[in-house]
C-alpha cells in the first residue's frame, strides 16, 4: 500500500533557490501528496508570489490522493518558531510521512525522495531519515569539506546502543531535508513548539531514548550550502548553544568539544590533500568565531540582555522570552 506524503517548507522571502526547490520537487520519481508552504510575511501587505504558487502546483500528485495539493499558510513574522511553526504544519496534514525541508534545499536528483522515504516501508522502527547535504559546484574548499566531514557517502541506521560511540553525533538529524514517521511523531509529542534552534536534533532525541531508530539516507542528495562569514557563524553557534542549554536532558549527558577537535583535524588534512595546506588558518579563524559563539550561548543565562542580543542570530526569540 502506498504511503502518503506531505512535504512541509517553512519559506521567508523566497529566492531562486526556492524556486529550483519547487522546480526539483516536480520532477520526482515519487510524488508527494501535498505541499505544505508555512508563509512567514515580510510586512502586513506582503503575499506569497503568484509565481511561485504556480510553479508549486505541479509539484504534487494530489488528484491520485484526495489533497488538495499545494497549500500555504501565512504567519507573522512574530509568530514564527523553528519548532512551533513545523509543528503546526504538522497538525494541518494526514499523511503517513512528513517530509521537512528549507527553502534552500535543492534535489540532487529526480531520485532524492523515493530514497529518502524508502526506508520507512523495510523497517518500521525507523522513526525519522535525513539526507546528505552536498556543496554546490561554486562551493569553496571549506564548504566542501565541511559538508563531507557532517554528511559522508556511506549510510548510518543509529539507535540507543550507538550512544558510547557516536555520542551527539547520535542525535543528529537535519531538517535540511528529513522524514518522519507520521504515527510515531504523533505518539511522541512532535517538534518542540518554542526552540531558538535544534528542532530536529531536540526530537531524534526522542525517537533513540523510546527505542526508535534515524537513519542517514547517504544516497537521498540535496544541493545546501552556506559560505558563512566568521561573525555569522558566531551568531549561528550562539543560537545552536542556546538550544542545548535550554534542553539539558538531551545535550547535558554528551559533549561536543572533542567532536570539534576532530573536525579541525580533519580539515588540516582534507586542505593538504588538496595542495592547499595554508587554507587552515582562515579555517580556524572562523572556528574560534563559532567557539566563541558556542560558549557564550551554551551561558547565555549570565550574559546582560544588550550582550546576548548582539551575539545572537534570531533576536526575536529572546523579546518572547
Amino acid at each position: 500500500m502506498k504511503m502518503h506524503i506531505d512535504i512541509v517548507i517553512p519559506v521567508y522571502k523566497p529566492d531562486e533557490k526556492f524556486k529550483a526547490l519547487l522546480m526539483g520537487l516536480a520532477d520526482q520519481t515519487v510524488k508527494p501528496d501535498n505541499l505544505i508552504i508555512m508563509y512567514t510575511k515580510t510586512g502586513r501587505d506582503d503575499r506569497f508570489p503568484d509565481e511561485l504558487r504556480m510553479t508549486g502546483t505541479a509539484v504534487s500528485c494530489s488528484d491520485a490522493s484526495g489533497g488538495t495539493g499545494f497549500k500555504v499558510y501565512e504567519l507573522e513574522k512574530s509568530e514564527f518558531d523553528h519548532g512551533g511553526t513545523r509543528a503546526m504544519a504538522a497538525e494541518k496534514s494526514g499523511a503517513d510521512i512528513l517530509v521537512y525541508m528549507t527553502m534552500d534545499a535543492v534535489p540532487a536528483d529526480k531520485h532524492m525522495l523515493e530514497k529518502l522515504t524508502g526506508i520507512f516501508e523495510e523497517d518500521d522502527t525507523v522513526g525519522a531519515a535525513y539526507a546528505r547535504q552536498l556543496p554546490s559546484d561554486s562551493s569553496s574548499p571549506a564548504e566542501r569539506f565541511t559538508r563531507g566531514f557532517n554528511y559522508p557517502d556511506k549510510p548510518v541506521l543509529k539507535g540507543e546502543e550507538d550512544l558510547e560511540k557516536l555520542g551527539i553525533k547520535t542525535f543528529f538529524c537535519s531538517n535540511v531535508c528529513a522524514a518522519y514517521r507520521k504515527d510515531i511523531y504523533d505518539k511522541l509529542g512532535g517538534f518542540v513548539r518554542k526552540t531558538i534552534f535544534n528542532e530536529d536534533m531536540i526530537y531524534a532525541h526522542k525517537l533513540i531514548v523510546n527505542g526508535y531508530k534515524i537513519y542517514y539516507a547517504a544516497d537521498a542528495g540535496v544541493i545546501h550550502t552556506h559560505e558563512y562569514t566568521p561573525m555569522q557563524q558566531l551568531h549561528r553557534n550562539f543560537d545552536l548553544a542556546v538550544s542545548q542549554a535550554m534542553h539539558p536532558e538531551v545535550f547535558g549527558s554528551v559533549s561536543s568539544e572533542s567532536e570539534g577537535v576532530r573536525y579541525i583535524r580533519s580539515a588540516y588534512a582534507f586542505f593538504k590533500k588538496e595542495g592547499k595546506p595554508y587554507l587552515i588558518i582562515p579555517f580556524v579563524w572562523g572556528c574560534c568565531f563559532r567557539y566563541l559563539g558556542y560558549f557564550l550561548g551554551k551561558r547565555y543565562r549570565k550574559l546582560p540582555e544588550w550582550l546576548i542580543k548582539a551575539c545572537a542570530m534570531n533576536k526575536e526569540f529572546f523579546e518572547c522570552l
